[in-house]
């Protein structure tokens, strides 16, 4: 399993200065290249590296995540600190860094003396660390997420057990595939079970897209970044782990009829579909979020 929290190193292209010439002056640090050269950081295929190049693509990244300033951001995967080096030059109050790849603590010690009192590096496991006892709300997130745990870490910050969560926003790195899932709408192939979830709680958009060939090595993928605003309270009632379970079934068999994937859910479901305004012989990906709401609140009449 791909460690989550791996380095995304960044570098900017040709002579090994910062692309951001802005965020460089800032800091006072040195450019990326040299700091990846001074401790050994070459990519690791088995920690599912890729170095991002240009850093212009992270100071814009920062920016996405809108104003920082009086924020705490957790970031997860910063690598040798460039993107976190972007949050803290956009003035964002304290970022906590999520790191499991040691090779990368020096680096990142070297960020953390130049912004005395403002980062703190954790070197766990995203999936494992309690990352809010070291946060003091408003808190945002920013992260060049490992692909193959980016969707889990979302799935988990869109179900915590209170709403609204502790984060307000949501600045993330997914291949493309997964961003269009996040914003998909019905009747799409790609509109499924983690649209809902994103949309039912969120405010979701795709800000930024980034080909292969901005990263080394290029992934086989594109990449896209999506924000997420937490909206004060779901568009639509419904209970959360009823809906998650009524969609994880419809869509767990999409090509079915929605009267056949869902006949687990309840002994009547035809009965509840139509009392939710939905057609038994429709299948999944033609049900809007509403609809899915409504039919969540039918099951829940037990």
């Amino acid at each position: 399993m791909q460690q989550v929290g791996a380095c995304r190193q960044m570098l900017a292209p040709g002579t090994g200065f910062c692309a951001s010439g802005r965020m460089s002056a800032i800091d006072n640090l040195p450019p990326l290249r040299e700091v990846i050269a001074a401790h050994g950081l070459s990519a690791r295929k088995s920690l599912g590296q890729n170095f991002l190049l240009d850093l212009n693509l992270t100071a814009r990244i920062a920016r996405v995540a809108g104003d920082l300033t009086g924020a705490d951001v957790l970031e997860v995967g910063p690598g040798p600190g460039g993107l976190t080096r972007g949050l803290l030059a956009e003035g964002a109050r304290r970022v906590v860094a999520v790191e499991k790849d040691a090779r990368c603590l020096p680096a990142l010690a070297e960020i953390a003396a130049a912004y005395p009192g403002r980062l703190e590096v954790l070197n766990a496991d995203a999936l494992e660390v309690d990352w809010a006892a070291h946060l003091t709300p408003p808190v945002k997130v920013v992260a060049n997420l490992p692909y193959n745990v980016g969707t889990e870490l979302l799935v988990r910050w869109l179900t915590p057990p209170a709403w609204p969560p502790l984060w307000t926003s949501l600045t993330l790195m997914f291949q493309r595939e997964v961003a269009e899932r996040i914003v998909a709408q019905p009747g799409s192939k790609a509109y499924g079970r983690l649209a809902i979830l994103s949309q039912w709680r969120t405010e979701a958009k795709i800000a930024l897209s980034l080909p292969p060939e901005a990263f080394t090595p290029p992934p086989k993928v594109r990449s896209a970044v999506v924000h997420l605003t937490a909206l004060p309270a779901p568009r639509f009632p419904a209970d959360p782990d009823v809906l998650s379970r009524v969609v994880a079934a419809a869509f767990n068999q999409r090509r079915k009829m929605l009267r056949a994937s869902l006949k687990g859910v309840a002994p009547d479901i035809e009965e509840r579909l139509r009392a939710a305004g939905i057609k038994p012989t429709d299948r999944a990906e033609q049900v809007p979020l509403e609809g899915f709401c409504a039919l969540a609140r039918e099951v829940a009449k037990g």
